[in-house]
């Protein structure tokens, strides 16, 4: 089903590389309103081992400088561990990470994929300064970060969505979808606060 948007969501993840971009892919199919964003420092992905993970720089590094740079330093590993996979999916829906504290533009809802992220975001946003008033829903949904469970938890993000666009008053009603989703999905540790642009 597709909608036409009237919430100006986004999703963030911490490095805008699996787990916001598989929600982004799937919500902008589906006609929603979407932007995705990384919240960390830095853009991180794995590497050859855990102790030497890939790391990039938000703002100038493009998926297209993350995909040829694991192409040069081995085609096969980041093929076979599904990586260039990912940033090919990425880079075909937008050109770079982004990262959300770096970020003008205002939204209604906000949609954190892991409680670290939804910290980072909250705390972002309480000491903006130069407050336009605007209220922002920020909401966590943890979502293991990996691919499995990056499409699964998608789903559940595109299925929430849903449920607040078809809303006469998101406002209104927000309390009561994230506390009939939380009977049902325990395990996703779903949070809620409102902050304020």
């Amino acid at each position: 089903m597709e909608y036409s948007s009237k919430i100006r969501f986004a999703v963030s993840c911490s490095s805008n590389m699996n787990r916001s971009m598989e929600a982004h892919s799937i919500l902008k199919k589906r006609g929603f309103n979407i932007e995705s964003y990384g919240s960390g420092t830095q853009v991180k992905i794995p590497g050859p081992t855990i102790d030497r993970p890939n790391c990039y720089e938000f703002g100038p590094t493009t998926y297209e400088d993350i995909y040829s740079d694991l192409l040069k330093k081995d085609h096969q590993f980041y093929l076979t561990s599904g990586l260039l996979n990912m940033v090919d999916r990425n880079r075909r829906i937008k050109a770079r990470p982004q990262r959300f504290q770096s970020e003008t533009r205002e939204f209604d809802i906000v949609l954190c994929l892991e409680e670290r992220v939804f910290d980072q975001v909250v705390d972002f946003l309480n000491r903006r300064i130069g407050s336009t008033g605007n209220p922002v829903h920020v909401i966590n949904i943890d979502i293991e970060d990996n691919p499995e469970e990056a499409t699964v938890g998608a789903f559940f993000v595109s299925d929430l969505c849903a449920k607040l666009e078809k809303c006469d008053d998101f406002e209104e009603e927000i309390d009561q979808i994230i506390t009939d989703l939380e009977e049902t999905n325990p395990k996703r540790n779903l949070l809620h606060t409102i902050c304020f642009y």
